[in-house]
């Protein structure tokens, strides 16, 4: 693949407390191999072979370590494969500092990655996602199991980003679980663009610069800022907490799995008796209520690899009974719930749509027989399409009979959650809650 990849390597990783005395962070050793290693490996992997690092503490560590990118691995005994230059900073430029100092050296677009991340991502989705939107800026977002504490980012239905809350930033009581990765695709349009609209960097020269604080979020309200949403693995391992975790699921085959060229496995959730307390027709933010352990039971499937996708049906909004915004604003709660649990799911799908007529206030162009409607798989399919999924291996969870043949249709597994209801329906798996179908999974015994 014909592009330059940046990675910003001048942290020293302070709060990896001593794994750092004696190297730099992302030279930090996972299972034998530095955690930068991986990196290249992943880049390498997909045709992206031309390498720029931009290093400062300890730097020597790192160039003695890969060379010029055309020798051989000490911890692989396998060659690198690709060429790398390096910019050494004098002193500390900050996250991106080192950028306008190399920016005759870059080709548009280019990747730009923070060197302490873990991941497996589909690059070449990702580039082409930024071709399509037409901006100079995509940043790589997706769910993550600490949104609380995350910088938030928030797009429109386009993928445009409108606003970025940093983890400091007084935040909406209810929020969408979407972060930034740390993953970037530039234009080298970005500099020409900054330097006209920010004073601090108009006559840069080995400047301190915060990529997020003085790139990036200057670029909002020009609306040259989107977003690629993903569930791919991305992880930093910024903590010795999170380097645990990381190294886990790397051992479990995890971070490779998740790559969109791979085929996923997934849990298709309903809503409504599902994950919260049903109500009846949900209008009112304040009526929805979690379902007791359902965040636990979440996290569990997260950690088994399972992307975790809800579909709904949502006749409210064709009755006129509850716009797209307000859902939105309910399926926020239920983001933000799940996230202060270490929960979240990977997508959110809702059939708006209602066939019969004769409510007031109701949405004529959306009373209408569709393919997305439970008993009918339509959001199934176009998220096994979106995301590479296979049906076959996926399970479709829910408490109605509708639910049960949506997911029969669409070629999954079905588990019909057990609420005294329905219990004449005729189904391969009973549950009897979300944490027991979770746990059943966990333990391999889903038959018994």
């Amino acid at each position: 693949m014909s592009i330059k990849a940046v990675i910003m390597a001048g942290g020293r990783g302070s709060r990896m407390a001593n794994m750092t005395d004696d190297c730099p962070k992302p030279m930090v050793r996972m299972l034998g191999k530095p955690i930068l290693e991986y990196e290249i490996e992943c880049l390498r992997r997909q045709g992206i072979t031309d390498i720029i690092i931009s290093v400062s503490y300890l730097s020597e560590v790192i160039v003695n370590y890969f060379g010029d990118g055309s020798g051989i691995s000490p911890a692989t005994k396998e060659p690198f494969g690709v060429h790398i230059e390096y910019y050494i900073e004098d002193f500390p430029l900050g996250n991106a500092g080192a950028l306008f100092c190399i920016k005759d050296k870059l080709s548009n677009p280019f990747l730009l990655l923070n060197a302490d991340l873990v991941f497996d991502i589909d690059f070449a989705k990702f580039i082409n996602a930024h071709t399509s939107f037409g901006g100079v800026a995509t940043l790589f977002t997706h769910p993550n199991n600490h949104p609380y504490d995350s910088g938030l980012i928030i797009s429109d239905k386009s993928g445009r980003v409108t606003n970025w809350l940093s983890k400091e930033d007084e935040r909406p009581e209810w929020y969408k679980n979407r972060v930034n990765a740390g993953i970037h695709v530039l234009s080298t349009d970005i500099f020409s663009l900054i330097q006209k609209n920010n004073k601090l960097i108009q006559t840069v020269n080995q400047v301190k610069i915060d990529l997020d604080r003085d790139i990036l979020k200057p670029l909002l309200k020009m609306g040259k800022v989107y977003s690629y949403d993903s569930p791919e693995y991305v992880k930093d391992m910024g903590t010795i907490e999170r380097f645990s975790l990381v190294k886990r699921d790397y051992e479990n085959g995890l971070v490779k799995g998740r790559n969109l060229t791979k085929k996923q496995k997934a849990v298709f959730l309903d809503r409504d008796g599902t994950i919260n307390k049903y109500v009846g027709f949900l209008t009112d933010i304040n009526d929805f209520e979690l379902i007791e352990y359902v965040p636990k039971a979440i996290k569990i499937m997260n950690e088994l690899g399972y992307l975790v996708i809800v579909v709904t049906n949502q006749p409210v909004i064709a009755r006129g009974e509850l716009s797209e915004k307000g859902l939105e604003e309910i399926h926020n709660k239920m983001e933000t719930l799940l996230g202060e649990q270490g929960a979240y799911v990977d997508a959110i799908y809702y059939c708006p749509h209602h066939p019969d007529s004769g409510y007031e206030g109701e949405v004529k162009e959306l009373k209408v027989e569709c393919e997305c409607r439970k008993p009918k798989p339509g959001m199934l399919i176009q998220a096994a399409v979106k995301f590479n999924i296979d049906l076959n291996q996926s399970y479709m969870v829910g408490d109605s009979e509708n639910d049960v043949l949506a997911g029969k249709a669409a070629g999954c597994l079905t588990v019909l959650i057990d609420n005294g209801i329905n219990n004449e329906t005729k189904n391969e798996h009973v549950a009897a809650s979300l944490l027991d179908f979770a746990t059943r999974i966990l333990e391999g015994n889903l038959n018994e």
